[in-house]
Order: C-alpha cells, then sequence, then structure tokens
C-alpha cells in the first residue's frame, strides 16, 4: 500500500507577474486557485494536499526549464484538457503537443503538452475513458 509521494511542485520564473497571470489562467481551468502569494512567489492548489509553487529563484540566478522535465496536471476529462491547451495558448504559452490520445501509454490516456512563458513544459492528462 502507498503513501503520497509528493508535498509540492515547484518551478521557477524570470517574469513573476507575467507567469503568474499564466498560471492564474491556466490552473483556474484545473479548478486550482492561487491560495497564497507574496513578492515573487505563488502557491496554487490549498494550504493542505498537493501544491504547485512558482517563485523567482532563492540564489537571484536565472531561472530556466529542465530538459526532458515536466508537470503533468490531472484533468477530470478531455475537454479540460481541451480548455486547459485553449487557455495556456491564448495566456502566453506555446504548443508542445496538441489535446489527443496517447495510446502509446494506455488506451484512455489523453493529454496535452505546451510550454509556459518561462519555457517550462506543463500537460493536463485525464485517464478515463471520454464520457
Amino acid at each position: 500500500e502507498g503513501t503520497d509521494m509528493f508535498s509540492h511542485v515547484t518551478i521557477g520564473t524570470n517574469d513573476f507577474e507575467r507567469a503568474a497571470a499564466f498560471y492564474d489562467a491556466v490552473l483556474a481551468i484545473l479548478d486550482h486557485g492561487r491560495f497564497v502569494s507574496g513578492d515573487g512567489y505563488a502557491g496554487y492548489g490549498g494550504p493542505k494536499g498537493n501544491q504547485f509553487w512558482l517563485l523567482s529563484p532563492f540564489d537571484k540566478a536565472p531561472a530556466s526549464p529542465g530538459n526532458g522535465c515536466h508537470v503533468a496536471f490531472l484533468a477530470p476529462n478531455r475537454a479540460t484538457v481541451r480548455a486547459f491547451y485553449a487557455a495556456a495558448l491564448a495566456n502566453g504559452g506555446s504548443d508542445e503537443g496538441p489535446p489527443g490520445l496517447r495510446a502509446h501509454y494506455h488506451p484512455n490516456y489523453y493529454g496535452a503538452y505546451v510550454r509556459d512563458p518561462d519555457g517550462n513544459k506543463i500537460q493536463a492528462v485525464c485517464h478515463r475513458r471520454d464520457d
């Protein structure tokens, strides 16, 4: 029997206001609002449970996306994956793989990949059959 593996995921940004506007719009589609924010940081999700953090790097060095690294957000259905993708592109994100089935993962794997304004790769995925 497993336990929760993650407490939170954090990504860096070089333009906090631009990135926060992007994540406010994109994560709202998935019903993950900002629960805390301050000078150069924002937390999404809730004070308890899974969290996603956006921040300017503590060491003051430029933020850079990791190659081969991405964050996948669960979506309740395929329509939400499509809405996530549209919101990302409308708010400064770029396409990294449009919404669709990726049956090589499993028959119901429906996802969309985007890059945020800083170049971080994120995804929305639904593992359920379309209702």
